[in-house]
């Protein structure tokens, strides 16, 4: 892999002030292997863009339609628009608390390739998945219920459900077998050698970015409420500068 992947999702979290104080506060060299994106909320994708340009944009969700008759729907291509390059599809919060099933999720994918972004696939089990040893088995089925027929311009976020704001966090090995997991089944799902860069996401900070960022089948991180702590997230990205070598 010769780009890892850091992305900021802000949630439900951000203002035009947090802002300011976020990019006041910034201090991050980039790297041309090293890709840093934020997703805020709607509202302040271009409040962002403009004041963080070192920065690219990313999307938390979009539409699956194009245009026309839906109220309170952004679609991909508004998205494009505004300099995104990036969406988050398919967050387990989505799914949990909004419903979005495997079928729906497919299509925001490729409603996401049709305007030329990139998708970021979410995938992880639930604690209850976990504790059964059918973990492997649940990610499998929501890889292969969204990417059939894709195109292989996508990133994998592996966010285990029971570390996502919990404080815990998937250990170094099970990150690195379930990533291993994940990029085998994508290559079964899509064919041949697709090399899709794989991130891990769930309670990623800067006291366990470096040996997660170090495992051999990890390319990069999703990451949450450490995002919004400038300071934090620049040490997240020099643990994943610092991955490079390994």
């Amino acid at each position: 892999m010769t780009t890892v992947y850091l992305i900021g999702n802000w949630k439900q979290h951000g203002s035009r002030a947090s802002i300011a104080a976020f990019a006041s506060q910034w201090s991050f060299e980039g790297h041309e292997q090293l890709a840093v994106a934020i997703a805020p909320p709607f509202p302040y994708i271009g409040e962002l863009g403009a004041t963080l340009p070192d920065c690219l944009l990313a999307a938390q969700d979009c539409s699956i339609q194009e245009q026309g008759a839906h109220t309170g729907e952004v679609s991909a291509g508004m998205l494009a628009d505004v300099g995104c390059r990036f969406v988050l599809v398919g967050h387990s919060e989505r799914r949990v608390h909004h419903g979005e099933t495997d079928e729906l999720i497919g299509r925001k994918l490729a409603a996401v390739q049709a305007a030329g972004l990139t998708p970021v696939l979410c995938v992880g089990e639930d604690s209850a998945m976990r504790q059964a040893g059918e973990q492997n088995h649940a990610v499998r089925g929501q890889l292969r219920g969204a990417l059939s027929g894709m195109a292989s311009s996508v990133l994998i976020a592996y966010e285990p459900v029971w570390a996502i704001g919990t404080g815990l966090t998937a250990t170094p090995d099970q990150v690195n077998d379930m990533h291993a997991v994940i990029k085998a089944e994508v290559n079964a799902v899509l064919g041949g050698d697709s090399d899709v860069p794989v991130l891990y996401g769930g309670s990623v900070n800067p006291e366990t970015a470096p040996a997660l960022l170090g495992c051999p089948h990890v390319d990069g991180a999703l990451v949450g409420g450490a995002s919004l702590d400038p300071g934090a997230f620049a040490d997240i990205a020099r643990s994943a500068l610092n991955s490079l070598s390994y």
